[in-house]
Parts: structure tokens; sequence; C-alpha cells
């Protein structure tokens, strides 16, 4: 079950969509779905979680905690709704489509992809392309 949760002045207009789409996303993946929650939440609040279990003094995006167990995917997947905005603008896309790479970022690092290496962030783009692409085909039918 995915879930949307939010700690800040925020929320995802279109939520059964985005849920159906990331559950269709891992089953693409050959993962089954358990529990993953989305907790929305501002740079301060992300950031204090980056200190505090990751020791990182920085602003980011996305924090994902995995709690997977085998092929079912599980965990909490924090995101800062203002990082989700600069870089909306920084990379001139619309801060919906930004906002939906970002959640698909969460569930792709659970499904094994990382992004540390050039050749990882490589995959990793182009995964997150390919799951992007899903959720136009779905809706545009």
């Amino acid at each position: 079950m995915i879930d949307f949760n939010y700690e800040t002045e925020f929320t995802i207009e279109n939520e059964e969509a985005i849920a159906t789409w990331l559950s269709r996303v891992i089953v693409s993946e050959n993962k089954k779905e358990g529990e993953i929650n989305y907790i929305f939440c501002d740079d301060e609040y992300l950031l204090k979680i980056n200190l505090e279990y990751l020791n990182h003094d920085t602003l980011t995006d996305i924090i994902s905690f995995d709690y997977s167990m085998g092929n079912e995917l599980n965990g909490d997947i924090f995101v800062s709704v203002e990082r989700v905005r600069d870089n909306a603008n920084d990379f001139k896309v619309s801060f919906e489509d930004e906002l939906k790479r970002v959640l698909v970022h969460g569930i792709l690092h659970y499904c094994g992809y990382k992004d540390k290496t050039d050749e990882e962030e490589k995959i990793m783009r182009s995964k997150e392309d390919e799951k992007l692409a899903m959720f136009h085909v779905e809706h545009k039918q």
C-alpha cells in the first residue's frame, strides 16, 4: 500500500493516479508492493532528518529509508516540496514532472538502483525516464 502523508502545507491533487502509477512501476520491476509511505515536508524538516540519521549537513529533495524484505518493497520516503520546486525551476521542468521524478526515484532505490557513481546515475536517470513514460502512457488513454 502506498500512503501519502503531509508535514507541510502541500497535498497531491491526484493521489490515486500517482499511487496506481507507482504500483505499476513496482510490478514492472518484478517486485511486490508492501508498505510505502511518502512524507512531504519542507527543507528544514528534511535537513533535520539528514543530520540526525545520515550525518549530512546539506539540503536534499529526497531521503528514503528502505525496510524492504526480499522482493517486497517497504519504506519511508521523505520529500522536500521546497527542494522539488527549486529543482524544477533549475532544470526548467514543471513542478509536477519533477515531483513524479523524485517519487519514482525513491521506488527505484528500493528496487536496487543506485546513483553514487556517474555510471549508476546514468542508469538511474534512464530508469526514471522509462517509468515516467509509463505514467504519461497510462493517463493519455
